[in-house]
């Protein structure tokens, strides 16, 4: 058996920041409520929390999701309206709110979402970030029929995705928290 790309870790680990003109606590009451995040995510439109807690370590939430054709256009990826769950790994107020996604089943996956709030000189410094160890299951099932080449590619244009998805969102979590 030959090594893939897939079989790298991390397979994906990117990571923004971005300056905001509030406290701490202001980002983070934003960035723990996974029932806002159709206001600043490009993808999830919202969702439910469908067990535990809303927004504490252990709680689990449902996404909606939204994906348009355009986005990696080529690949066979899920398109349109999907969900899925997450379980709540890091909840500290002020300073870190971080998920696992998890499989169908209810297991976590290493693939890893959070927020760190940084104190800065005015404000706040809000860092995004996403870490895939290996991939998951989803992972598996998008490159099942491509060749080597396309799943390097898979990679390097998912990644793009990634990034540009870490600062829209960044973005928009500063004109939700300074209120613009």
């Amino acid at each position: 058996m030959t090594n893939s790309i897939i079989d790298s870790t991390p397979l994906f680990e990117v990571r923004a920041d971005i300056p905001v003109a509030a406290t701490a606590q202001e980002i983070y009451d934003v960035v723990s409520d996974l029932t806002r995040s159709a206001e600043w995510s490009p993808e999830c439109q919202g969702g439910e929390w469908i067990s535990g807690e809303p927004s504490s370590v252990g709680a689990i939430f449902r996404g909606e999701n939204l994906r348009a054709e355009d986005v990696v256009g080529w690949a066979p990826l899920v398109r349109g309206t999907w969900y899925t769950e997450a379980r709540i790994t890091a909840a500290e107020p002020g300073r870190t709110f971080r998920w696992v996604m998890l499989t169908h089943a209810q297991e976590d996956q290493e693939s890893i979402w959070g927020f760190d709030i940084e104190p800065a000189q005015e404000g706040s410094v809000l860092v995004h970030h996403f870490r895939m160890g290996k991939a998951t299951a989803g992972i598996h099932k998008i490159v099942a029929d491509l060749d080597e080449v396309q799943r390097k590619q898979f990679i390097t244009d998912w990644t793009e995705k990634l990034e540009g998805d870490l600062d829209a969102t960044l973005a928009r979590i500063r004109d939700v928290v300074e209120g613009r």
